[in-house]
């Protein structure tokens, strides 16, 4: 395979490397991005081992969101008030550089907020989070300078679930694929490479080069930034863990009323409105150890209860079908907190983005890009 490139396409693309990214997700092309910015005349790598980002990049539902009530009150199970802050901090900031890198339009943003429902049969998951609404508005007041968190009537005719929301009126949601696309683009107007169905192997620091080993191809590169989030265990040591999440989407439906991106037993399901249809994903809370893994595929068990939230509690007076359904890789651990770190002195990481990708991301991708200088 080695020798089936030409001396253009060596020269090109393999010799002189400054900066090799591996993974082109929303990670590996932010850091390309800033890389760039910092090294204008750099010349930077991205690989890919798949025709598209392999991981969840472009199979995410969507959520431009930091946060459900629920969820920040469960991250402050494992992280100080500060922490969680700061988390927070990191996912609005990363959201906030997405709109302005690649503008709101090309990434189909809106803000219809975001919404977290409660079953009925879990009336205790719903007082907690009334209990707590004030306790974490107060935390994140100095953040947003606003109430992040009210309460609202069940406006969009649920079923099964109590009779108010918990509302956060900063959320929005975004088009997954025009977002992926739009950064691809400006990284090639920017003149960084890209090349997709490339693996890496194996790498060896060499002196002051990083010497890569790929499947079709071996190299030297100045600097290697991995950005591969759920597959990073391959590489990295840290207490990371590769989890799958299945999603469906339904067929266009006449006059959809339903708006927003919504939230159901403490994130474990997750909703939202994408051109007249809905996205619904979730239910790796069915079976952890199933869903720990890296493998794409589907499972019965998860299909049919997302099925059954469709049919039961989202359009219950609503006839709809199944369009077609996929799985994505995320990346998490015992904590939240991505891991943004150098490996050795030409080799650097930053993983684990906690099911948060969209909104961390962008933050994870330039904090890789900093540890270089």
């Amino acid at each position: 395979m080695e020798n089936s490139f030409s001396y253009w396409e060596r020269d090109t693309y393999f010799t002189n490397i400054d900066f090799t990214v591996v993974g082109a997700g929303i990670v590996g092309l932010n850091c390309a991005l800033e890389l760039k910015r910092k090294h204008p005349k750099a010349k930077i790598l991205v690989l890919e081992r798949g025709i598209l980002p392999k991981g969840a990049s472009t199979k995410n539902a969507g959520f431009a969101c930091f946060g459900s009530i629920s969820e920040l009150l469960d991250d402050l199970q494992t992280l100080s008030e500060e922490e969680m802050i700061r988390l927070v901090e990191k996912r609005d900031s990363g959201l906030q550089q997405l709109k302005n890198t690649l503008g709101e339009d090309n990434i189909g943003y809106k803000t219809y907020k975001g919404y977290e429902l409660f079953l009925k049969d879990d009336p205790e998951l719903f007082e907690s989070c009334m209990e707590n609404r004030d306790y974490i508005n107060e935390l994140l007041f100095p953040l947003f300078k606003t109430e992040v968190f009210s309460v609202e009537k069940n406006s969009f005719s649920f079923s099964g679930i109590h009779d108010h929301y918990m509302v956060n009126h900063l959320e929005g949601q975004l088009n997954t694929g025009k977002m992926m696309d739009a950064l691809y683009s400006k990284c090639v107007e920017e003149g960084i490479k890209i090349l997709y169905g490339v693996e890496v192997a194996s790498y060896e620091e060499t002196g002051e080069n990083v010497s890569v080993k790929t499947n079709v191809i071996s190299f030297n590169t100045k600097k290697l930034l991995l950005a591969t989030n759920g597959f990073a265990s391959k590489f990295v040591n840290d207490e990371i863990k590769p989890v799958r999440a299945q999603v469906l989407v339904t067929k266009p439906i006449k006059n959809l009323h339903i708006k927003g991106t919504f939230h159901l037993d403490k994130g474990y399901y997750y909703f939202r409105n994408i051109n007249d249809r809905i996205l619904l994903g979730g239910g790796r809370n069915l079976d952890f150890n199933a869903e720990e893994t890296s493998e794409f595929g589907l499972t019965s068990l998860v299909q049919d209860k997302l099925k059954e939230l469709l049919k039961t509690v989202i359009l219950p007076q609503t006839p709809h079908e199944i369009d077609t359904s996929w799985s994505g890789i995320m990346g998490v651990g015992s904590t939240k907190e991505p891991i943004i770190k150098a490996l050795s002195h030409n080799i650097f990481c930053g993983v684990r983005l906690g099911g948060m990708g969209i909104a961390i991301g962008a933050h994870v991708g330039k904090e890789l890009a900093n540890l270089t200088t």
